[in-house]
């Protein structure tokens, strides 16, 4: 079983009060997104980390946003807000630009921490690589993921990798939600997700809480 582990979205415009697009108690799972996050490398196991990567003309981006399928600006590409927290910062990453004309899957291979920048809630459809590197470079049969917005992003990414086969465990200690949008929790585990705790992981891997 290949499984690696899947940070959503965890940047500054979510995760700090001052942030473009503050989700509500975020630094609460900031140790476990550590933990998880330093899991991954000491097990030495590869992290596909996925971020916004805004520009003016993105379709989720409103100055009057419903907060349902727009949002205020946020995670403009090369701002400070749209970096990952020093809790989930990657090492050494190999980027993916929902930009690029290619990528290398070599570098993809072999690239502990991997970045793939999208425009979109869904990776699938706001990264146009984000199907060929799940499916056809790295090919996991598993994935924890974790991160923000539990009911937009992070659902969209739980639900198009249990489409692509992938087995998906979510550990809900690491997952914040938005305000007054529905939780997904349900509907995930209807779909053969497995809910479990930062502790769970930590267990599986032979880690001492």
């Amino acid at each position: 079983m290949k499984t690696v582990f899947w940070n959503v979205d965890t940047q500054y415009d979510f995760m700090r009060e001052n942030g473009k697009l503050p989700i509500p108690g975020a630094i609460e799972i900031e140790k476990n997104l550590e933990d998880l996050t330093l899991l991954a490398k000491e097990k030495n196991l590869q992290l596909i980390n996925t971020g916004d990567w805004h520009e003016k003309t993105s379709k989720e981006l409103s100055d009057k946003p419903d907060f349902v399928n727009t949002f205020p600006p946020h995670c403009m590409k090369n701002t400070i807000g749209a970096e990952f927290v020093p809790a989930t910062a990657p090492e050494n990453p190999y980027v993916i630009d929902w930009r690029a004309k290619d990528f290398d899957k070599e570098k993809l291979r072999n690239a502990k921490n991997v970045v793939l920048y999208k425009d979109a809630f869904d990776i699938f459809s706001g990264n146009k690589y984000a199907d060929q590197v799940v499916v056809d470079v790295i090919k996991p049969d598993r994935a924890i993921v974790y991160g923000v917005a539990t009911n937009v992003c992070v659902d969209f990414a739980v639900m198009g990798l249990l489409e692509r086969n992938v087995e998906v465990y979510v550990p809900v200690d690491a997952i914040k939600e938005l305000p007054n949008l529905p939780l997904p929790l349900d509907k995930w585990k209807e779909k053969g997700a497995k809910l479990i705790q930062t502790n769970d992981v930590k267990n599986y891997f032979g880690v001492r809480k």
